[in-house]
Parts: structure tokens; C-alpha cells; sequence
């Protein structure tokens, strides 16, 4: 992912002790469909605002919501070792069902905008991708991408509670996600016609992310990254 990242607006998402804030990114149209795109452990930084961009470039209006503002507002640390120790810290401290609950929340503020003219998907990467699957159980929303959340398989056994569209995606050489788990996960939606799993041989975790030079996989990107867009044109069309 080389696009420049684009400006965003900032949204205010209501919540009972306080108000977090959202980043928004409109299409070049103005308007279309929405995704509520959920940050890694390093904040809604570089690479969030990167994929918020391409996103956007491919036809939706994309919320970014900032699930640190209860702890510190605006947090973003770089994908080096003294990023991932402080944001290590940072995940160490963030409330799970609260931040599933400001997703869900985020995902009625972005569908009530006036450039959503479409359904509204929730998305999202490493922690995002096990608030993503969350907030598919707790919420409505029309779809569901998770990419290599480490919680999905802690939470396999809510499946039954999720109705939309949903695509998990895996690296096959994930050292934070075993093989164990991903079986967990694969034989939970086994017979879900809804839910679909891909699993990328080679691929590591964060393979997508290309500010992570560490993590990063070109090859299972590219394939993963066309799945996701096929996706979501199919499920928000």
C-alpha cells in the first residue's frame, strides 16, 4: 500500500462517559457505502490511515474511531520495537467490551452520515480484527472482514451470533496465532454458508501491513487484499 494518505474529517461518536473521536474519509464521489475500519495495537497511525485512504479510493466512506481515547486520545506509535513496547502498553490497559461497544456505536454514527448512502461493514486488523468479529456478534453490521485477530478463536463459539457476511483472513505462519487456533476458528464455521475463511500459506502475522517492513507479506497481500475488495463490493453493492 504506496498511496499518499489522504485528509480526514474528525466525527464525534456519543458515548455515556464521553465522546470518541472518528476519523472520516470520503470517496472521491463524496458518498457511498460505509466501513468502520478498526486499528491495530498501534493506534489510528500511519498504516490505519493508509488503508483508511485506499478504502476511500475504492468507493466508501471510512470511520476510523480511536479506541485509546479513554486512555490517551490520539494515540500513535511507530512499527518499530519502541512503538511496539508502547503500544503493548497501551493494549495492556484498554477495556475489550468497551471498545466493542464504542465500535458497535461507531458503526450507527457512520451509517447515520449524510456521504453513507449504502450499508455499513466493520473491518479490521490484529486487535481490530478480533473487535471486528465482536462487534459482528454484538452488532448489525451488514458485513464483516477480520484480518489475523488473535480473540477470534477465544470467541469461536459465538458464531451462531453472527449473521452478516463475514470474511477471516489468517497467515499460515502466524507466531502469535497457532495452528491450533485457526483450527478452532475453521472448524467453528465449517458449516456456515455465511462466513468465509482464508488462510495464507507462508504469510505471517500483520502480513498487510506494509509500514511494518518486519511483518509484511507483498504476495499474500496481493491476493488477500482482492478477496477483501470483492468482498465488499459483493456484500455493500
Amino acid at each position: 500500500m504506496t498511496d499518499p494518505v489522504e485528509p480526514a474529517t474528525t466525527l464525534a461518536v456519543p458515548r455515556d462517559d464521553g465522546a470518541m473521536d472518528m476519523s472520516v474519509w470520503r470517496p472521491e464521489s463524496g458518498s457511498g457505502p460505509g466501513i468502520v475500519l478498526v486499528q491495530e495495537i498501534f493506534g489510528v497511525g500511519e498504516w490505519i490511515r493508509a488503508a483508511a485512504t485506499e478504502l476511500a479510493q475504492a468507493g466508501y466512506v471510512v470511520g476510523a474511531p480511536d479506541l485509546y481515547w479513554r486512555i490517551q486520545p490520539g494515540f500513535a506509535v511507530a512499527h518499530d520495537d519502541a512503538g511496539l513496547g508502547a503500544a503493548y502498553e497501551m493494549v495492556g490497559q484498554l477495556d475489550l467490551p468497551g471498545a466493542v461497544g464504542d465500535t458497535v456505536a461507531a458503526l450507527d454514527v457512520l451509517g447515520a452520515h449524510d456521504a453513507v448512502t449504502g450499508p455499513v461493514a466493520v473491518l479490521g486488523y490484529c486487535l481490530g480484527g478480533t473487535i471486528a468479529w465482536l462487534a459482528a456478534v454484538e452488532g448489525e453490521p451488514a458485513a464483516c472482514v477480520s484480518y489475523y485477530g488473535s480473540g477470534v478463536s477465544d470467541a469461536a463459539e459465538r458464531v451462531d451470533d453472527i449473521t452478516c457476511p463475514t470474511l477471516l483472513h489468517f497467515g499460515g505462519a502466524d507466531p502469535f496465532i497457532s495452528s491450533e487456533q485457526v483450527a478452532t476458528v475453521a472448524a467453528a464455521v465449517e458449516t456456515v454458508e455465511h462466513i468465509e475463511l482464508q488462510v495464507h500459506a507462508g504469510a505471517g502475522h500483520a502480513f498487510e501491513n506494509d509500514r511494518a517492513a518486519q511483518f509484511h507479506d507483498p504476495d499474500a497481500t496481493v491476493v488477500s487484499r482482492a478477496q477483501t475488495l470483492e468482498f465488499l463490493r459483493t456484500h455493500l453493492a
